[in-house]
């Protein structure tokens, strides 16, 4: 049986790399050769090595060892993962519809954040529940893979989950039918004060643009005159999503992406194909470093064609498109199999993944990077990933703030505590537009982090032992003995010091918790662009129209 395998699988292959065979004559000898080698270490492997073969799990590694070597996107899924490669095209899987974490403190995996009508909201999970059992499985000191695997299932099935209430006590049993998730891809829109709409889009997932579209006609009716669209974090998806979205801004017949392969068929020129809903009003897309692959077509087209102003850092990179094979007994490969060019004619890859010495990773660095000219004739670069017209970084995170906040970070779980029992002491809250944590609110927080034990790195005092070790090294150290030590004496770690001077970011962190267990992502979302640098200004851009238009404008030589 093994040996009318490796037959198909040669007879599989050897077509399929004669019909792409290079100039080099040698590559079809050398191919077949090679998987011929493959053959007979196996055969002799399963027929004569010590041990009995698990043969799913030898070949399966060679055949990971083989991908590993070319891009991390190029994927085998044997039949037992093909509902994962369903979830990762869709965006849709079956389970209850929430976010869960591991509590350090408690050793259990538990509730974070249920999305908005799902079966974990309708059920009455909140923030904090601890997993006990699903079924008659325990989930007690089990890790989130393993709770997350018995939380998903097909569509209509039901379990019985059994989770206990830390602000109560109480321990609760409840039945709960799983159903198809789909994480909004606009989790959250809507017009500010100032008439400049606002829409964050999180995925390129199936129809995404037509939630697009209704948001964006919605706006318009109630007086947008600009539009901030936000494609920060937003990883890709559909390639065609991405161009219905460039079609909304830009005329019918405008060519806004092209694949380009080894093989002819799997080249594809994508246009634009129905009129455009508003081809003048101001747009701004925001992007940063995970802004990647169809986000960066999006954002790209719009540059190329002088169509938006890009505000943020520079987008990922990702300039590759892939495509399914089916394979033999329902596995299936996903595949690398072009590459993508923007309207200007440039393609946006940032990394070259070379395939010699088993595979290696080669950044191109912007010297090598090519000029470009957009359809109003300013300069873009191809490579390194889309590079934003306006350079805007966003406030970084204190490394406090970080710690308290991160999910496997404290062991305390001192700031998790404090909003579930915040949670248990409040019904309702004030709007996301209007709610904040008080200042007695924060030193109630404060005084609870101070007995809970938290401690953090301490950057200032890491990059200072650093520099001391370098001054030893260089024998700088004993002129400068005296300085670091009281430099030492200066930076030693004061946790009431940090509290206090990062009571701003932490008082921001604590709300946006809190608000995620009464108004979403959505109440987030709108309480995060009170604070956001680049919101800010994006919108000042919009209320700028002479500045608007300029960066839209070659610059004169």
């Amino acid at each position: 049986m093994k040996k009318r395998l490796f037959q198909t699988v040669l007879l599989l292959l050897l077509p399929f790399t004669g019909a792409v065979a290079q100039d080099n004559g040698d590559h079809n000898f050398n191919a077949g050769k090679n998987i011929e080698v493959f053959n007979e270490i196996y055969k002799y492997l399963d027929m004569m090595y010590v041990d009995t073969l698990n043969a799913d799990e030898v070949i399966g590694n060679g055949v990971k060892s083989m991908l590993r070597s070319l891009d991390p996107y190029t994927e085998y899924f044997p039949e037992e993962r093909n509902k994962e490669l369903k979830e990762l095209y869709t965006g849709k899987f079956a389970g209850i519809g929430s976010l869960i974490r591991y509590n350090l403190k408690e050793g259990n995996v538990v509730i974070d954040e249920p999305y908005e009508g799902m079966p974990a909201d309708r059920a009455g999970l909140k923030k904090g529940d601890i997993i006990l059992s699903i079924d008659d499985s325990t989930m007690v000191g089990k890790d989130v893979s393993y709770v997350s695997s018995h939380l998903h299932g097909d569509p209509g099935t039901t379990f019985m989950l059994k989770v206990k209430r830390p602000s109560t006590g109480k321990t609760m049993q409840m039945r709960i039918t799983r159903r198809t998730i789909q994480n909004p891809p606009v989790p959250y829109y809507g017009l500010r004060t100032d008439s400049v709409g606002y829409l964050r889009l999180s995925s390129f997932t199936e129809n995404c643009s037509k939630d697009v579209r209704r948001a964006f006609i919605e706006m318009k009716n109630k007086g947008m005159k600009g539009l901030v669209l936000d494609l920060r974090g937003n990883g890709g998806g559909s390639e065609q999503e991405a161009v219905d979205i460039v079609n909304m801004f830009v005329p019918k017949g405008v060519d806004v992406v092209s694949n380009r392969g080894k093989l002819k068929r799997v080249n594809h020129d994508y246009k634009t194909t129905a009129e455009p809903i508003d081809t003048v009003i101001p747009v701004v897309v925001m992007v940063n470093g995970s802004t990647a692959s169809s986000s960066e077509i999006t954002s790209g087209a719009l540059q190329d064609l002088d169509r938006a102003v890009i505000l943020g850092t520079r987008t990922y990179g990702k300039g590759l498109v892939q495509m399914t094979v089916d394979l033999p007994y329902n596995g299936n490969l996903k595949l690398t199999t072009s590459k993508y060019y923007i309207p200007s004619g440039r393609c946006i890859q940032a990394i070259n993944y070379k395939h010699s010495r088993g595979g290696y990773r080669e950044h191109i660095p912007d010297s090598l990077t090519r000029v470009f000219h957009t359809a109003n004739g300013r300069e873009v670069r191809d490579g390194g990933g889309i590079m934003p017209d306006i350079e805007v970084k966003p406030d970084s995170l204190p490394n406090i703030v970080f710690y308290l906040a991160s999910s496997g970070m404290d062991s305390t779980e001192v700031m998790l505590d404090y909003v579930v029992n915040y949670i248990a002491k409040h019904e309702t809250i004030a709007p996301a537009a209007e709610f904040d944590i008080t200042d007695e609110e924060y030193e109630e927080f404060k005084k609870l982090v101070l007995k809970s034990g938290f401690t953090y790195d301490h950057e200032s005092e890491k990059y200072l032992a650093n520099l001391e070790k370098l001054a030893k090294f260089e024998g700088y150290y004993e002129e400068a003995k005296e300085d670091f030590e009281r430099l030492k004496k200066k930076l030693t770690h004061n946790l009431e010091h940090d509290l206090d001077y990062n009571k701003e970011d932490i008082k921001q962190m604590l709300a946006a918790e809190i608000l995620a267990a009464y108004y979403y992502q959505a109440g987030v979302t709108e309480y995060g662009l009170r604070y956001d640098t680049q919101m800010k200004e994006a919108v000042r851009l919009i209320n700028n129209p002479d500045e608007y238009k300029a960066l839209l404008t070659p610059k004169k030589q």
